[in-house]
């Protein structure tokens, strides 16, 4: 521990300087699979906080308010006359002999092997089984309270992963509800402390501060999606002047009558009579000479506080609020997309999987991830030359048998390209490379040609195909495929027929 402001000054700068060698020297070491990376990440982090924390005590030592740097610069490093400057030499000499005589243990203080300590250290992440060391999100909690509200609709969970950033499907009146800020709210926490655990590195403070300044402007022009803009609001206006009964008003269906008493603060549950009658109201009755009973309570503010809905500047800071939050989860989104596309995936293929399998996939996993070594000069042992998997090891051999990856296909039609396992191989037919090849020989890639590789072998059905048909030439019309978005397959002809038709 430094004896002196001075001594503690340039020992901070001493600091400084170790943790930032050591930041460059982790970051330029190549890791060996991704939770190597993750501990990498995680490590520079904490580097890069014991710098921010040592800098901010460097700033308050130069500050000085206590003038203590001051006071001591002045009486050791100054002095009136050259004898009394050797004299505060030889005093301020004495002083450090004496502090070192009577604390031994200071001479051999050293923080180098300290901050060595750094590189070694395994940082402790916490992540819930669903995340698998943060492969992928675990959105179930979210997921049962979105289906569970009011703005919510019943759907599978792959689903909700696939549409998880989409709120302009939410109507503008659930979207002004305290269950749906509370759920933009539970939103943010859990995207932001993910982010944190998966990519330390993100600076999302700055990137908050760079959004809410970009979103001040947009909000103000009147630009954000769904809030704001003119043309959204001129779709709940309903101009009273052109309707003389409260039956004409009923035509127009209850979801428009609904937006149309949001957009003006009143209460938009009932009927469609009751909201018909409501509306009515103010063609001969001003908004603000309305009976109170008509109006909406708007959520709590931050204060506590209660007040109705025609206090329009609690609820547009309302609704700026909930907006920003929708505006910040679209942007995590997008930091996080592949986390989604992979969770999506997972979700898809959990519905295939019986218990015995994902249970059987769990605890493959549990022991990948206890038998990975931290040591960066492992060697992976691969005698049978495994593919490689997610994790940079190689598969599991039953899993390499089990898709045969050891079985070579080559197609000449590709340029004599090898395709290994029966899966890609039968996957490549319909791949950009085959269809390239076929489309020089002038032949089309039809399910006929299944299962052809060779050049003449193609030739000659193709011949034989013609002949069979009658025609010298291949007929579009009757023989390119089509495929609709369920996956059917129709020819050109019946497919342009049912699009015509509206059916496809």
């Amino acid at each position: 521990m430094a004896s002196t402001v001075l001594e503690a000054t340039r020992a901070a700068h001493e600091d400084l300087e170790r943790l930032e060698r050591l930041a460059v020297r982790e970051l330029q070491r190549e890791p060996a699979n991704p939770r190597d990376r993750l501990f990498q990440s995680h490590r520079v982090r904490h580097m890069l906080d014991l710098v921010v924390s040592t800098s901010d005590k460097l700033v308050e030592i130069y500050e000085d308010k206590d003038n203590a740097r001051k006071d001591e610069i002045n009486t050791h490093l100054t002095a009136p006359t050259q004898s009394g400057l050797f004299s505060k030499y030889y005093e301020r000499l004495k002083e450090i002999r004496e502090y070192h005589r009577r604390n031994l243990s200071a001479r051999f203080v050293s923080t180098t092997d300290d901050y060595e300590e750094l590189l070694k250290e395994e940082p402790v992440i916490e992540f819930t089984g669903e995340e698998t060391f943060g492969r992928y999100l675990d959105l179930h909690e979210l997921y049962n309270e979105f289906i569970n509200s009011k703005f919510g609709t019943l759907m599978e969970y792959s689903a909700y992963v696939g549409c998880f950033s989409q709120t302009d499907k939410i109507s503008p009146s659930h979207k002004a509800t305290r269950q749906y800020r509370e759920y933009l709210e539970h939103v943010l926490e859990y995207l932001t402390s993910f982010l944190y655990r998966t990519e330390p590195l993100q600076d999302i403070e700055k990137i908050f501060l760079k959004l809410e300044s970009e979103f001040e402007e947009r909000w103000a022009n009147g630009e954000i999606p769904g809030w704001g803009n003119k043309d959204t609001e001129k779709e709940s206006e309903i101009d009273l002047d052109y309707y003389s009964t409260v039956e004409e008003l009923v035509e127009l269906g209850p979801e428009k009558l609904k937006q149309a008493l949001a957009a003006r603060g009143l209460k938009s549950g009932g009927t469609v009579q009751q909201r018909a009658e409501r509306l009515f109201l103010l063609k001969h009755t001003p908004l603000e000479q309305l009976d109170r009973k008509h109006f909406a309570k708007v959520p709590c503010t931050k204060d506590g506080s209660n007040t109705t809905s025609n206090g329009s500047n609690v609820k547009d800071d309302m609704k700026k609020e909930i907006a920003l939050m929708e505006v910040k989860m679209r942007r995590l989104c997008e930091l996080l997309d592949e986390a989604f596309v992979r969770t999506k995936e997972n979700a898809e293929k959990k519905l295939t999987l019986t218990y015995e399998e994902m249970e059987a996939e769990r605890e493959e996993e549990e022991v990948q991830a206890d038998t990975e070594s931290d040591d960066e000069e492992q060697q992976i042992y691969n005698p049978l030359k495994l593919p490689m998997g997610w994790d940079g090891k190689p598969i599991p051999y039953w899993l390499y048998k089990l898709h045969g990856l050891g079985q070579e296909f080559k197609c000449e039609i590709c340029g004599n390209h090898s395709y290994w396992g029966r899966r890609a191989y039968e996957r490549h037919f319909k791949e950009w490379r085959h269809q390239h090849g076929m489309r020089c020989l002038g032949i089309p890639n039809t399910k006929n040609f299944n299962e052809i590789t060779s050049i003449d072998e193609a030739k000659v059905l193709w011949e034989k195909i013609q002949a069979r048909q009658g025609v010298n030439k291949w007929r579009p019309d009757l023989e390119e495929e089509y495929e609709d978005q369920e996956g059917n397959i129709y020819n050109k002809k019946t497919y342009t027929d049912l699009q015509r038709q509206g059916l496809i």
